[in-house]
């Protein structure tokens, strides 16, 4: 039987598995178990609208008007978005989030830039 590892973040003993994620309760952390060497030489690259590299966590600002199916509104340019989460591509969206005003989503990245903050 494998041991679960302590929250990366805060340290917690309290973390369990879901699926291929381990999520801590006491600071809401989710983090993927470490690959194995042979999976990271597969791991590909999510680049945004500019090139900068994305990761779990990233806040980004949409660089494009978006039509949402079913909606009468739009998703604006400028719309900032926070705690992104890489996903696998399905019909080349390879980002999901919570966007405002909308909910969960999945966006593509060549629709995102990157926030600094």
């Amino acid at each position: 039987m494998k041991s679960i590892p302590n929250c990366v973040k805060c340290g917690c003993a309290f973390t369990y598995e879901n699926g291929n994620f381990y999520i801590c309760p006491e600071c809401g952390h989710e983090w993927i178990e470490a690959v194995e060497s042979e999976g990271e030489s597969q791991k590909t690259i999510v680049r945004d609208a500019h090139g900068n590299a994305l990761q779990d966590g990233d806040s980004v600002v949409i660089v494009k008007d978006i039509k949402v199916k079913g909606s009468s509104s739009a998703i604006k340019i400028g719309l900032k978005v926070k705690d992104i989460r890489l996903v696998e591509e399905v019909n080349g969206h390879n980002l999901e989030a919570k966007v405002p005003g909308f909910g969960l989503m999945m966006l593509k990245s060549e629709v995102v830039k990157k926030c600094n903050d």
